[in-house]
């Protein structure tokens, strides 16, 4: 069974060694690891992913063995399988102003076409509360006055809720290599609201439209720690608009129908195991 452990803490010497010692002499197979180390933030942090032998020990057990490491080392453990459990994956929609997106991903999941469980609505802002009370979804704001996230928050309500996958639909906020690395192996998918590699940043419309661009599109790709978006993308959706169309019009169109329409197939093709996350690159799925 492919598992994931994320390791996080103060940086000192020896983390890595009890985790991978245990693993490998358990008989894992270890597919990839990634080690960060940056002296100036005094960060460590390390990401495994390995094929587990489960007829040795349960992936719960494997956990709880992690923990104890974690409070040895002084280091935040996360144990994560998408096959541990057998129904539906569990998703976590992270929200701002825009609602069109997140409404999108919920009536696609109530019709069927998506196939996961909305536990969690999170938002730096209210306005899209009343979306997870339509489709009665807990929601949890975590922004203050002027919509800084309590990133330790958000963390503690994916482990509460037992998330699988991190929607970032038009959540306008930028992670912290300390919460990418917490959550990593493809567990973050994000929404830009343009075309990537070619308009990145918060503008992108309009740095499109100064470009006399007619095509417009989205980008929905895997969040990866320190990384833009470049091989991490899932799928890219586009627009055509006649030359002259005022921008405003652009953006209209852009944010209800080609943006949810974007992050809807990008979830689908992750939450039906056809794409993961190797090695900072999107690949086909084995399974």
């Amino acid at each position: 069974m492919q598992v994931t452990i994320t390791a996080v803490g103060p940086d000192n010497r020896g983390l890595a060694d009890p985790i991978v010692h245990y693993v490998t002499g358990a008989g894992a197979n270890i597919f990839e690891i990634q080690m960060y180390d940056r002296d100036n933030e005094h960060l460590f942090a390390m990401m495994l992913r390995m094929d587990w032998p489960v007829d040795y020990e349960s992936v719960a057990t494997l956990r709880e063995h992690m923990h104890e490491i974690g409070q040895i080392k002084g280091l935040s453990i996360r144990t994560w399988s998408r096959d541990e459990n057998q129904g539906l994956p569990r998703i976590a929609i992270c929200t701002t102003y825009r609602p069109e997106i997140a409404q999108a991903l919920l009536e696609s999941i109530s019709e069927g076409k998506l196939q996961a469980i909305p536990a969690v609505m999170i938002g730096n802002q209210k306005a899209c509360e009343s979306i997870a009370n339509q489709f009665d979804v807990p929601w949890h704001h975590i922004g203050d006055a002027k919509g800084n996230p309590d990133n330790k928050k958000m963390v503690e309500l994916i482990d509460q809720y037992d998330i699988d996958y991190i929607i970032l639909a038009r959540y306008m906020r930028i992670l912290p290599p300390s919460v990418c690395w917490e959550l990593a192996g493809g567990r973050i998918v994000n929404l830009h609201h343009g075309l990537l590699p070619s308009f990145p940043g918060f503008r992108p419309y309009h740095d499109a439209h100064s470009h006399h661009m007619l095509t417009y599109g989205a980008t929905a790709h895997f969040i990866v720690p320190e990384l833009d978006a470049g091989n991490q993308i899932i799928h890219q959706t586009a627009f055509t608009v006649y030359p002259g169309t005022p921008l405003e019009d652009i953006i209209r169109q852009g944010e209800s129908e080609n943006e949810p329409a974007c992050l809807v197939e990008a979830v689908r093709r992750v939450v039906d195991h056809e794409v993961e996350l190797h090695f900072h690159r999107v690949v086909k799925s084995k399974k």
